[in-house]
């Protein structure tokens, strides 16, 4: 596994790297946010509780846990919302996979479409945001189960620049960032 550097930030990176659980509450928060910053988020959570663990986010008041992912600077634009959904993602890792979030690629020794069809049924997930992660699982974490790159579908092509599944250092960021926008652009010139 290469070294992460998804948030450009040593400390950020490192735990997502470490951390599997780190890694999936960063993709559930990247969502109408600059993506290193979705990814900055676990980061900002772990220095607040102390560590980054399912179980402990799942077993936590909820209004606590809501205020603590609100301080300043929030984890996310939409800290009540996004509170919620992460305490619902832990609490989905801690039922169905005994806390372990690497369990959802690695119990039963899943293929890719498997692996895609356990991250579609996670709260927050919805099928490009499954396909995007199925494709940095497989890119830059090491976790390559037969078909992977076919359910990732475009995502998990080689020598593309379309997600955070492409981030490796500041140049391919910068990639990413203008493939998004340049589709945004184009589908709002599609609708006009």
């Amino acid at each position: 596994m290469a070294k992460l550097q998804l948030v450009q930030d040593p400390a950020a990176d490192a735990l997502l790297e470490s951390n599997p659980f780190a890694l999936l509450v960063g993709m559930l928060l990247d969502q109408q946010i600059p993506m290193e910053v979705a990814f900055a988020g676990p980061r900002k959570i772990a220095d607040r509780m102390g560590d980054l663990d399912a179980r402990e986010i799942a077993d936590y008041d909820p209004e606590k846990f809501i205020a603590l992912v609100s301080e300043r600077p929030a984890v996310h634009r939409f800290p009540g919302s996004m509170g919620k959904r992460v305490q619902d993602l832990a609490r989905v890792i801690v039922d169905d996979y005994d806390g372990n979030a690497a369990a959802l690629w690695t119990v039963g020794d899943p293929d890719g479409p498997e692996v895609l069809r356990r991250l579609k049924a996670l709260p927050g997930f919805g099928d490009q945001k499954a396909r995007i992660f199925l494709a940095l699982l497989g890119k830059q974490y090491g976790v390559t189960p037969t078909g992977w790159r076919e359910a990732a579908g475009d995502y998990g092509k080689q020598g593309t620049h379309m997600s955070v599944a492409d981030v490796v250092d500041a140049g391919s960021l910068d990639k990413v960032r203008a493939f998004k926008k340049a589709t945004k652009a184009a589908a709002k010139a599609a609708k006009a």
